[in-house]
């Protein structure tokens, strides 16, 4: 009888589950698959398991798989890791998760006595982090000269708050402002703008840095076929895959603005390319003075601009040219809790994709030309990748979810419109040059100045 109790008792338990069975190792492997938020869940289980699932070395690799292996190294080269006091990797991803503000740093030139040989003060620019160099080029200045120089700075890992300008030897794509320059791989690839003669631009020019930031090669697009967009400036522009760019809008002949949307196939050496235009059933509004901004393979979002009577908008629309279908989709939001989305809109801003899947956009003006000096974070991760759900076009998410106002703390820049941002390749760190600003004599509504500042923005992570 006692054999027979035995034997029932143990028939009633339950057999241990299959990934209990599993070596640590291969639950780790296991874990980098999986979302966040199930890791987070699956470490309330049990102590084994909460161990494994809050272990350092898993957040430092959670921190690689989602925002790459540069921003690792960012961290790990801060004065906090060199000293010994880096907080636990699982504590820096919740506070990228959560950032709420950002610090500013006016950048200093290395060599005093040089402080002549400084780029000059200018707006609608182009500055781009590649290679480790910030690559500045162009822009209008104040007499209507439009410039055709170009300068590089060497941004180190140790000190990102000094740096020196160096002006690069180059034959250049000639002088201009409100070209778009965008970065592909190793290279820069530049597109339109108006020069000194008022005259858009529709070519298309790749350029290397070479020999440590001294030079500056470029040489002209061969463009296959005939089909290339209209001329134009005060375009947006981004790259949207590996070898491929998309430029949307701006202002083309006869000062009309535009809402057609092309893109640019490159070749692999980067010689050539061939364009497109993208037919969709979505009608975007033709527009100036806006941003595009690459979130992932395939998608980049569009913010703000100018539109028709000079409007200035605050809409945001993505486009999306997955499974061999390109289509712009209009992304609407739900402020209720939100009062201050009534700043959004603006034109001649700057929209930089950051650490932590974000779009930080700052400055521009308003409908009146006041300039903004507020940080914006947009988080991307709110825009679904895929399956979204349409009606007629369009898609509705919450606001108060997607977008954070964030507090800038330290020094505080002057408002500015028409700067360019960049960030480096960990997106914790966005450099800031140039622009429009006030003048002094702020009761003559044309009193601007151009800006020659470069500063730095700072994710505050508490390192």
């Amino acid at each position: 009888m006692a054999e027979i109790a035995s034997t029932s008792a143990g028939r009633g338990q339950s057999p241990p589950a299959p990934i209990m069975n599993l070596a640590d190792d291969h639950l780790f492997t296991v874990l980098l698959l999986l979302p966040v938020d199930s890791i987070l869940s699956f470490s309330a289980t049990c102590k084994r398991f909460r161990n494994l699932a809050c272990s350092d070395s898993l957040w430092e690799s959670l921190w690689r798989r989602e925002w790459g292996p540069s921003s690792v190294e960012s961290v790990k080269s801060s004065s906090s890791a060199r000293d010994g006091l880096l907080l636990p990797w699982m504590v820096l991803f919740k506070r990228v998760c959560k950032l709420d503000s950002v610090s500013c740093h006016r950048i200093t030139d290395l060599d005093d006595e040089e402080s002549s040989l400084l780029p000059l003060p200018r707006a609608s620019h182009s500055l781009n982090f590649v290679t480790d160099y910030l690559v500045l080029f162009g822009g209008g200045r104040e007499g209507g000269r439009h410039l055709d120089d170009t300068w590089t700075a060497y941004v180190g890992e140790s000190n990102q708050k000094t740096l020196k300008w160096k002006k690069a030897d180059s034959v250049t794509p000639g002088g201009r402002f409100g070209h778009t320059c965008v970065v592909i791989g190793d290279s820069l690839v530049l597109f339109g703008g108006i020069n000194d003669r008022g005259e858009r631009l529709n070519d298309t020019w790749i350029g290397r840095v070479g020999c440590h930031g001294k030079q500056l090669l470029w040489k002209l697009l061969t463009v296959v076929g005939a089909l290339k967009p209209p001329p134009r400036g005060a375009h947006a522009a981004s790259c949207i895959s590996e070898k491929t760019m998309v430029v949307q809008g701006g202002i083309g002949l006869s000062g009309v603005r535009l809402g057609d949307t092309w893109i640019l196939e490159l070749s692999e050496d980067l010689n050539s390319g061939t364009w497109h235009e993208v037919v969709s059933n979505a009608l975007l509004p033709p527009r100036s003075g806006h941003t595009l901004t690459y979130i992932r393979e395939n998608q980049v979002v569009l913010f703000g601009g100018r539109g028709l009577g000079y409007d200035v908008l605050g809409d945001v629309w993505l486009l999306d040219i997955q499974e061999q279908c390109e289509r712009w989709i209009q992304i609407f939001y739900d402020f209720q809790e939100l009062e201050e989305s009534a700043s959004l809109p603006r034109v001649g801003h700057s929209a930089t994709l950051i650490l932590g899947g974000r779009i930080l956009i700052y400055g521009g003006e308003d409908t009146f030309r006041h300039k903004k000096d507020d940080f914006w974070a947009l988080d991307i991760k709110t825009i679904p990748s895929k399956g979204l759900q349409l009606d007629g076009g369009s898609v509705c998410l919450n606001g108060s979810k997607a977008w954070k106002r964030l507090d800038g703390v330290s020094y505080k820049p002057k408002g500015r419109s028409f700067h360019r941002a960049c960030a480096d390749s960990s997106g914790r760190y966005v450099y800031v040059f140039g622009g429009m600003v006030d003048g002094l004599h702020l009761a003559v509504t044309s009193s601007l100045r151009f800006e020659s500042e470069l500063f730095m923005v700072e994710l505050l992570l508490g390192l």
